[in-house]
């Protein structure tokens, strides 16, 4: 529980009570089913209390929930025949952003995505999920591939922003994300883009330009996290809550202003309460949209994809 928001307090709990009554009711060889049914429907309705009253901050909570599916849960759930390709192929492999092929309903898809690790030692590894420049040309390169081979491409972001350390600055991370935006919008395949956790910045333009972008109902996706844009507005952080509400973060919020194209649905208690429920509704929206895409013409994907985000940054008042 340690780990857990202050709001999904009362969900834990009820949890954790549920699986003492399960562990008794083992032991006593059953009686105890008629109360875990009671605190199983209790628990139900709970979450949806909980879920359904969240403030944008609360939001931006359980979109980095430490039990949140990464890129390669969603892997594991979703995609068969799966095989990871490694490097940038000028300076090193960054763990950060996972690439690769792998067949979803029987069609091959390139996948690329963040992947910012469960422990200390996987954190480290891959950077918390911040990618360096070499992740950038690991995951354009990857994506050139499909292009050349006509196989479409699904990405998953979930990153705080790229590494913006002295070491990335000297080998050119802004533009390594620059040039992915632009060569990305020229590949002639289907391309569809998810914000599965934070979508934060460059670090998830990087691989964020697609034909089409949606995003999870509890993922974030934002120009600068709640706590630089109140760093730099207000010069304190504990302004973070604010800031999350003027920076219209949400799916919902992002919808209405046709940054997105649709918001993909969670299981009850969010997805880190149902990995494979999760990776299912990701799954069936990946086809869907992948079938809407598939027979339109490459010259015709790649003029409206330019169109699309052309189009955005104008608005009436």
């Amino acid at each position: 529980m340690a780990n857990c928001p202050e709001f999904e307090r009362p969900i834990v709990e009820l949890q954790e009570k549920i699986e003492e009554l399960k562990s008794l009711n083992e032991g006593k060889s059953g009686g105890l089913e008629k109360e875990i049914k009671k605190l199983e429907e209790r628990l139900s309705k709970v979450k949806e209390e909980v879920l359904s009253n969240l403030s944008p901050w609360e939001k931006v909570e359980l979109a980095r929930h430490p039990n949140r599916p990464y890129t390669l849960n969603y892997v594991k759930y979703l995609f068969k025949d799966w095989v990871e390709l490694h490097g940038d192929r000028r300076f090193a492999d960054d763990k950060a952003i996972v690439a690769g092929i792998g067949k979803l309903g029987g069609v091959s898809f390139v996948v690329v995505g963040h992947e910012k690790g469960r422990n200390v030692r996987e954190r480290i590894s891959r950077n918390f999920g911040m990618p360096h420049p070499e992740g950038y040309r690991k995951a354009l390169r990857v994506m050139k591939l499909g292009g050349k081979f006509g196989i479409p491409i699904v990405t998953f972001i979930d990153t705080p922003g790229a590494y913006p350390g002295i070491g990335a600055e000297e080998r050119g991370i802004a533009m390594a994300i620059a040039e992915n935006i632009k060569e990305i919008a020229a590949i002639p395949v289907p391309i569809i883009v998810i914000i599965t956790g934070e979508g934060g910045s460059g670090g998830a333009l990087g691989i964020g330009i697609g034909d089409r972008v949606y995003m999870q109902k509890f993922a974030i996706y934002s120009v600068i996290s709640p706590e630089g844009c109140a760093s730099i507005l207000w010069r304190d952080q504990k302004y973070k809550a604010d800031a999350a509400e003027a920076l219209k973060l949400t799916a919902r919020d992002l919808k209405g202003l046709n940054v997105i194209d649709g918001i993909i649905s969670e299981p009850l208690g969010g997805a880190h309460s149902d990995p494979e429920g999760a990776s299912r509704l990701l799954g069936e929206a990946i086809i869907k949209v992948y079938n809407e895409l598939k027979d339109v013409l490459p010259s015709e994907l790649i003029d409206k994809r330019i169109e699309k985000f052309g189009r955005m940054g104008f608005f009436k008042e």
